[in-house]
C-alpha cells in the first residue's frame, strides 16, 4: 500500500484525485482558521477516506469518484445543505455509502478477507452481498457517530428516528448497486498488489 501511496500520477485523472485529497486537506485547516472546531473534526474525518483510494491503488476514475463524493458529504455538513436542501441527505447517503462499500470490498482483498476481483475463487455475487453488507454495517456507523455528536458535542446535529431509519435503507440500496459496480467493472489499476 505504501508503494501505490508513494507512486507519481500518471495522467491527467491522477492529479486531478490528487487535487480532491489536497482540497480536502485545505478545507481542515481552513475551517480549523476561519470556522468552528466541529466543522474541522467533521472535515479532518474525511481525511482517511480521501488517502484511502490512493493506497489501495485503485483506478483513478474510482479514485476521483471517492474523493469527490466525500468531500461532498463532508462539505455538505459544514454548509447545512442536509438542512437546506430536502432530500440531499439521502442522495448523499445512497451515492455515499455505495462508494464506502466498493472501497471496503477493495481493502477486505487486500487484506485477503475476500477473493479480489482478478482472484480464482471471486464471484460477482461475493462482491454484491459483501458489498451490501459493508454498505449496511457503515450506514449503521454512519448513524451512530451522529447521534453521538448530537449528544456529546452539539444539539444541531439533526438526528431522528425516522431520518436514521431512511438514510440506512437508502445507503443499503447504495450499496447493493454498489456491489453490482464491483462485481462488473475492476476498481484497482493493473499490478496495484504488487
Amino acid at each position: 500500500m505504501k508503494e501505490n501511496f508513494l507512486r507519481p500520477p500518471h495522467g491527467l485523472a491522477d492529479y486531478a484525485a490528487d487535487a480532491l485529497r489536497l482540497v480536502g486537506v485545505l478545507c481542515v485547516v481552513a475551517a480549523a482558521i476561519w470556522s468552528t472546531p466541529t466543522d474541522a473534526g467533521i472535515l479532518a474525518l474525511a481525511l482517511p477516506a480521501l488517502m484511502l483510494p490512493r493506497m489501495l491503488g485503485m483506478r483513478a476514475w474510482t479514485d476521483i469518484t471517492v474523493c469527490a463524493t466525500v468531500l461532498v458529504a463532508a462539505g455538505s455538513n459544514v454548509l447545512d445543505l442536509y438542512r437546506m436542501v430536502t432530500g440531499w441527505d439521502l442522495v448523499v447517503h445512497f451515492v455515499c455509502t455505495g462508494v464506502i462499500a466498493a472501497t471496503g470490498y477493495v481493502l477486505l482483498a487486500r487484506v485477503r478477507v475476500v477473493p479480489a476481483q482478478d482472484a480464482a475463487g471471486y464471484t460477482r455475487r461475493t462482491a454484491i452481498v459483501i458489498c451490501t453488507l459493508l454498505g449496511l454495517a457503515a450506514s449503521a456507523v454512519w448513524e451512530m457517530i451522529e447521534w453521538t455528536g448530537r449528544t456529546f458535542i452539539t444539539a444541531e446535529i439533526f438526528v431522528t428516528y425516522q431520518d436514521t431509519i431512511a438514510d440506512m435503507a437508502v445507503g443499503g440500496v447504495g450499496a447493493l448497486l454498489a456491489g453490482v459496480v464491483v462485481a462488473h467493472f475492476p476498481l484497482e489499476r493493473p499490478g496495484a498488489r504488487a
